[in-house]
């Protein structure tokens, strides 16, 4: 399973523009909670608390905000640990 990680303004213009679906990208997690409980705009995919990342058990985190990947990775050791992968859609889809 993919989750997305950071709700991002990123995150809806290229979720969006994908025509990506809620089957495809069940979850998103942020860690601002004024997002927790909403949905990326358009494509409807609900937004969880960053904390609840681990329990999901995803094969891999897509990183939304991806001028914040060195701190998103560097907080989810454990996810990495247990087999998960971190990926950054652009400028082109890779592994980080």
């Amino acid at each position: 399973m993919v989750v997305g990680y950071g709700a991002s303004a990123k995150a809806t213009v290229l979720l969006n523009y994908c025509t990506v679906t809620k089957p495809q990208l069940p979850i998103v997690v942020d860690s601002v909670p004024l997002k927790w409980g909403k949905w990326i705009p358009g494509v409807r995919i609900p937004i969880y608390p960053e904390s609840d990342f681990l329990g999901l058990h995803a094969d891999i985190g897509l990183i939304f905000p991806w001028n914040f990947v060195p701190e998103i990775t560097a907080k989810n050791g454990d996810f990495v640990g247990l087999g998960g992968k971190f990926a950054v859609a652009l400028p082109e889809l890779h592994y980080v």
